[in-house]
């Protein structure tokens, strides 16, 4: 039985990659099964298994007594003396089992639960091991499209490309060759199919691991991607930053005559990225999230991560984009919600807010506002007016509060000089 057995092994186990303790550990499990199932119990047996002899030893120990009643742990003395000449009653005796008693039919039984073992063994390997590569590009050929996606072969091991997780405007066919990023393991599966491994092209972090793969700077550290929204197929934002003075984070990624990100794009079927520089000032990011709208001032309220970004008339549609999908990409990337005002209805609401009154302004604390009323502070524009020295002159108004009040009110009041120091940043960023 064990040439039979072992031959098994080989035939079950062979590109299996099982290393030899958990093969020995398998073979003892399906011997003590078959042991239970012919004896009963397994607690006075010890199976042996060495891997490397192919050589497979189950003992079976008993007591030693002159009439037996339990013959699966007891023997008489006359048989044990035939096992050990010089054993008294009493005594422990080891008793080495024949694999014919276990009978052709055992046999065969333990086969199958020897390949099952294997399979349950294999799938959890995949899922280990899967689960450690999730985030990471793979590359596999297709070999079957249907209604719920497409199946993948990678590396002898079968992943699944969802509907939903393809780039929308691409067509994939059997036989090609795909790049896709490990999503997630999905591990109760009807019908005993065993894990599904979920790849994805739609996913954000396909598009990272891209411009990792295409642009050394970002694989290493010097160049980091700070924010990505991404609309599969149609356009993408990415924001990046370089922590060298001496290397432009956005030159970076687009290469020497744009040879970097048009890799990026061709692997995309065609989607347009705009690659923006980073900005800790939200007014600035914004700004630059908008492209290629060019923003004339960005109004921010922190508190409620919203935005007001004044756009020229002629540029209005630009920063709204084709369905809103510029002005949604844009408000992802910088985590901020973005509402859009054209220049001519801005310039008529400030004209109307240069007389908003002390009491309107949101932001400042009751207690602040009347004590700017009580100092004759009556309207925005006469807090700007004041500066923040004559501010911290009122009682209970210390400099931080001073400016936190000419910020709030800025927002309300336009005024010339505000006007020059926007279009000088514009300029510089």
């Amino acid at each position: 039985m064990n040439v039979e057995i072992m031959e098994a092994i080989t035939q079950i186990a062979k590109d299996k990659r099982i290393d030899k303790d958990h093969l020995r550990d398998i073979l003892e499990s399906i011997f003590l099964g078959m042991i239970e199932k012919r004896f009963g119990t397994t607690e006075n047996f010890d199976v042996i298994v060495n891997i490397d002899k192919g050589d497979i030893e189950i003992y079976q120990e008993k007591t030693v007594v002159e009439e037996v009643t339990d013959p699966v742990s007891e023997i008489d003395l006359e048989s044990a003396r035939k096992i050990d000449p010089d054993v008294e009653i009493g005594e422990e005796i080891v008793e080495v089992i024949d694999p014919q008693l276990f009978g052709r039919r055992l046999i065969a039984s333990a086969k199958q639960n020897l390949a099952q073992k294997i399979r349950d063994f294999e799938r959890e390997h995949v899922i280990e091991e899967y689960k450690n590569r999730i985030g990471e590009i793979i590359i596999g050929d297709i070999h079957q499209i249907n209604s719920r996606g497409i199946y993948i072969n990678q590396d002898k091991t079968e992943v699944f490309l969802p509907r939903s997780e393809k780039i929308p405007s691409e067509i994939l066919r059997r036989g090609q060759t795909v790049r896709c990023l490990i999503k997630e393991v999905i591990e109760d599966q009807k019908k005993g199919r065993g894990p599904e491994i979920i790849v994805s092209r739609a996913d954000k972090r396909f598009l990272i691991r891209l411009f990792e793969l295409e642009v050394p700077e970002i694989y290493d550290g010097i160049v980091e991607i700070k924010a990505v929204a991404r609309d599969p197929g149609e356009r993408a934002k990415i924001a990046v930053e370089s922590i060298d003075r001496r290397i432009d984070a956005v030159g970076a990624c687009v290469g020497m005559k744009g040879v970097r990100i048009q890799a990026v794009v061709r692997e995309l079927n065609g989607e347009k990225i705009d690659i923006i520089n980073y900005s800790s000032e939200p007014e600035i990011f914004i700004s630059r999230a908008l492209t290629p709208a060019k923003p004339i001032k960005v109004v921010v309220n922190e508190d409620e991560k919203m935005a007001v970004a004044v756009i020229r008339d002629d540029e209005i549609s630009l920063a709204i984009g084709k369905g809103g999908q510029n002005l949604k990409l844009a408000s992802e990337l910088t985590g901020y919600q973005i509402e859009p005002l054209r220049e001519s209805e801005y310039e008529k609401e400030t004209t109307v807010d240069e007389n908003v009154s002390v009491e309107d302004l949101h932001g400042i604390p009751e207690g602040i506002k009347r004590k700017l009323i009580d100092a004759d502070i009556l309207y925005a524009h006469e807090i700007l007016e004041q500066g923040k020295e004559n501010l911290v002159k009122i009682s209970g108004i210390g400099e931080k509060s001073a400016e936190k009040i000419i910020q709030i009110a800025k927002q309300y009041v336009e005024t010339t000089d505000e006007s020059s120091d926007v279009e000088n940043e514009e300029e510089e960023s």
